[in-house]
Order: C-alpha cells, then structure tokens, then sequence
C-alpha cells in the first residue's frame, strides 16, 4: 500500500464525471489499498477516485474504525429521510457546510474481489456514501449546502449562501 496525493482546490479533476471501472484488476485492488491508506493518513471518512486523480467509480468509507467499505461502481439504489449537518471534505481542506442528505440509503457496488455488495447505510454513513458518490459524478459538497462557514466570520454574515461561497471562492479568498 501507498499514500497518494489527495487533489484538492478548483483542480477540474474534481469536476469530472468518473469512467465505470470495466474490469477488476490487481491495479484497482491496490488503488483501493492506497486510498484507504491515504484516508486514514489524512484522517477522513471517506475517499473517491478523483480525489486521489483516478477517474474510476470506486469509493472507500470508514465511518467506525476498522468497519471499511471498498467499493467499485458504486450507485445509492434506493434514499428515504432527511438529515441535515455539517461536512468537510480532504479535498477542501478547512471549509465546513451545511448539507442536507438523506437519513438513508442502499448502496449497490461490487467488492474488490468482483461480488455484488448492498450496504443498507444510516445516519452519518449514509452522509458520507452519498458525498464519496457525488465526487464519483463532479459534486463537490459545497454544491448542495445549504450554506457555507467561512473562517473569520463578519458579524452580520456568519453563513454564506452556496452563490456566496462560489463567489468567494472564485476571487482566492480563502473560507475555513
């Protein structure tokens, strides 16, 4: 296993829809090592593909230690509820969100060894299959917040709208 580089900022990368992974190979297996090494490394819950600049759907989540999920193609089948909280992200360091996503989800994907998988996930590991699903397809977090924290917030604007933060963004200031 391997850390790799965890992409982060305005890369384009992170805006691009992933390839489905046709072919499960010794390479693949080891990117998700490497992934789940580099999650670790950075002390996330969750990595996708692009974030480590592979442009595959593969996914690693590890919500309770030593519980990981190493998933290929993944697709959320089926979503009910709501929950609403924060989030971050590895691949933007320091920011933080309000984002709404569903209480639960089913997730369908294949494991390293190519067998089907369905995770029945709830409450934070719902969030994070959902947001490790949305970097599969160019979503980044802060498109769905409801708003965004900033690092040194004005007094009369604490939160930002998402149009805010992409603005903020856009002229290099930096946000927590």
């Amino acid at each position: 296993m391997a850390k790799r580089k965890i992409i982060t900022g305005n890369d384009p990368v992170l805006r691009t829809v992933c390839a489905p992974v046709q072919k499960i190979t010794p390479g693949i297996v080891r990117l998700l090592d490497d992934m789940v090494e580099t999650m670790r490394a950075a002390e996330g819950v969750g990595l996708a593909g692009p974030q480590v600049g592979v442009l595959r759907r593969v996914i690693v989540v590890e919500t309770e230690p030593g519980n990981v999920y190493r998933l290929i193609n993944p697709e959320i089948v089926a979503q009910s509820g709501e929950q609403e909280g924060p989030e971050g992200c590895l691949s933007l360091p320091g920011e933080s969100g309000c984002v709404k996503r569903p209480m639960n989800v089913t997730v369908k994907g294949l494991d390293p060894d190519g067998n089907e998988v369905t995770v029945e996930a709830e409450g934070f590991l719902a969030r994070a299959f959902c947001h490790e699903t949305d970097h599969l397809n160019g979503i980044l977090y802060p498109d769905k917040a409801e708003y965004m924290n900033t690092p040194d917030p004005d007094p009369e604007e604490e939160k930002m709208t998402p149009a805010a933060y992409r603005r903020h963004r856009a002229a290099g200031k930096k946000s927590r």
